[in-house]
């Protein structure tokens, strides 16, 4: 099946820019070439190119399983001398340079100098806000958005867009057609918040599981065990509101909340992250590195890619109609 079975064909960017390639970067290079587009990349670090192709070697067979489009080619990749040459003539633009407020508005103030009229320009950044990252454009700031993909962005189909003060409708929707068109499930976000939706999320698990560590609790595996085999498996079809609704049996979401909600008030949670201490961070490296059971982080990948290929077929399988909901999701 064709990763653009629920997207119209006009809609493929036919030339992506990547400016940046590292692990988010080089996941946009293998979705885009697994959509059929021209990929032009560049990224200053040494050694850069040959990184990425071995890369797109490598995870090629995974995304070959979920569905290729006809014209798709690893070939089709090529890197550019600068981030201005990388894109001329492109139909899609998408920026994954490092988390720093300082470096996104030198990038992609220059990136909006030379991109194409009208092209968007997606950034991945995890958490700083579209308004922040237009700030530094002159020439067209509302046609830059957050456009934030998750780890592997060749497999997981989550794209969050946020426009900023400046980014008219019509920009959105550009948006959410071209990335559905790579095989993406946009969620276009209402509002701008630091975070976005799926992060902020995933950051209250993420502080609560390393209080857990950092009090004795529970180590690292025990608390993945906790995920993996008990809501992980739930969420990974109906998410976290869907779930709570089944918890209230015939009465659905109204019976659970009246009957678990007076839980909320209890002190069960801490919302803010503990210190980092050394002994916190070595217990949680540690506690990571005995779970690897010394498997390399290349072979941890190969299993968590093939095991998310079935799961996607799974969920697919099991909510079928949730294939229209881009953009609603």
């Amino acid at each position: 099946m064709s990763r653009q079975d629920t997207a119209a064909a006009a809609d493929v960017p036919a030339r992506v820019a990547v400016i940046g390639t590292g692990v988010i970067g080089n996941g946009w290079i293998v979705r885009a070439l697994a959509a059929g587009c021209d990929v032009v990349a560049f990224d200053p670090a040494p050694g850069a190119e040959a990184t990425t192709r071995a890369f797109v070697e490598r995870v090629w067979d995974s995304v070959a399983t979920m569905g290729l489009a006809d014209t798709a080619d690893p070939s089709r990749l090529r890197f550019a001398a600068s981030a201005s040459e990388a894109v001329e003539n492109a139909d899609l633009v998408q920026e994954n340079v490092p988390e720093r407020l300082e470096i996104k508005h030198r990038v992609l103030a220059e990136l909006d100098a030379h991109a194409p009229e009208g092209v968007v320009i997606g950034s991945s950044t995890s958490g700083i806000k579209p308004s922040e990252l237009q700030s530094a454009c002159t020439r067209d700031p509302g046609r830059v958005i957050v456009a934030h993909p998750f780890n592997p962005v060749y497999l997981l189909p989550l794209v969050e867009l946020v426009g900023g003060e400046h980014t008219a409708p019509v920009v959105t929707e550009r948006a959410r057609a071209q990335y559905a068109a790579l095989g993406m499930r946009p969620l276009v976000v209402r509002r701008e918040i630091e975070g976005h939706v799926a992060d902020r999320l995933m950051e209250a698990l993420w502080r609560e599981a390393l209080h857990l560590v950092n009090d004795g609790v529970a180590t690292t595996e025990e608390i993945d065990a906790a995920v993996v085999y008990g809501a992980g498996l739930r969420w990974s079809l109906m998410g976290t509101f869907l779930t709570f609704h089944l918890a209230g049996g015939e009465g659905g979401m109204r019976h659970m909340l009246h009957q678990f909600g007076p839980a909320l008030k209890l002190p069960w949670t801490k919302l803010e992250a503990p210190e980092l201490t050394d002994e916190l961070i070595e217990k949680v490296a540690d506690g990571c590195e005995h779970q690897a059971a010394g498997r390399s982080v290349a072979e941890l990948e190969t299993r968590r890619d093939a095991f998310l290929t079935e799961l996607l077929a799974l969920t697919r399988k099991y909510w079928p109609e949730a294939e229209g909901l881009e953009g609603r999701i």
